[in-house]
């Protein structure tokens, strides 16, 4: 296989702001292309695609929670890169729900919606990407942006927990089935880190809690999250693939 170390063609899902524009802003200043994908957000995301260094870069909206949608994307962004040699799974919602404050209906909706996004949208995604990487024959890598939460638990956004674990898991049976292919699949598996989406968490009342929860007494970056995405991404990496990276400061340690 021949997957370069730059000049590549990668797809961010959920690059409008936060971890998946400095995921954009590394790839780019690595010297690839990339395809900036957004479901809602397009004035940031647009704001991403001008922070981008090098040339080439595009803008692609869609609904990766629809089937139709993630195909879509995946095939605009196929065509204006002129193929894909990197997926990077970063598209996903968030959102509080209790149990024991949750109605059912709420409850269930909610968890359908953290399904179809983070998980599904996320192998479908993986497929789509891989197919072409499987018919340019030059081998490719996915990244899947997963979460410290599917290992400690997350008791208000249970659905989050449970889809990043799936996420995990996911990961690493697409690493043994395309192996022979070239193409290398990696899982990160973030703690807490600084975006601009959870930067009144830190500056408020509860910030001194969560640095704590790091024995560097800080929260991590999306910068750091970003670097350890483009190293899984290399072509030297691809003996990490199956892997699940823990890049949470030692906050939460699996055996």
């Amino acid at each position: 296989m021949n997957l370069p170390a730059t000049g590549r063609r990668v797809l961010i899902s959920g690059a409008s702001r936060g971890l998946g524009r400095a995921l954009a802003q590394a790839f780019a200043t690595n010297g690839d292309r990339v395809a900036v994908h957004y479901g809602s957000r397009e004035e940031e995301a647009r704001a991403t695609l001008a922070s981008l260094t090098g040339e080439g870069h595009v803008l692609v909206g869609g609904d990766l929670s629809d089937p139709a949608g993630a195909a879509d994307v995946a095939g605009r962004a196929a065509t204006a890169l002129g193929g894909l040699d990197v997926l990077v799974n970063n598209a996903a919602v968030n959102l509080p729900h209790p149990l024991a404050d949750t109605s059912y209906e709420d409850w269930a909706a909610l968890w359908q919606r953290h399904v179809s996004v983070n998980l599904l949208a996320t192998a479908n995604l993986s497929h789509l990407a891989a197919r072409r990487m499987i018919d340019q024959g030059t081998g490719g890598r996915i990244v899947n942006i997963g979460s410290r939460g599917a290992f400690r638990g997350e008791p208000d956004h249970p659905a989050y927990g449970a889809t990043k674990a799936a996420v995990h898991a996911l990961g690493q049976s697409l690493a043994v089935s395309l192996a022979p292919y070239g193409i290398a699949v990696a899982s990160v598996a973030p703690g807490f880190f600084g975006t601009e989406r959870v930067a009144h968490r830190l500056s408020g009342e509860e910030g001194a809690a969560i640095r704590a929860q790091s024995p560097f007494g800080r929260a991590g970056t999306a910068d750091e999250i970003a670097a350890a995405v483009l190293w899984l991404a290399s072509p030297v990496a691809e003996w990490a693939s199956g892997t699940v990276l823990d890049l949470n400061g030692a906050s939460h340690l699996r055996t």
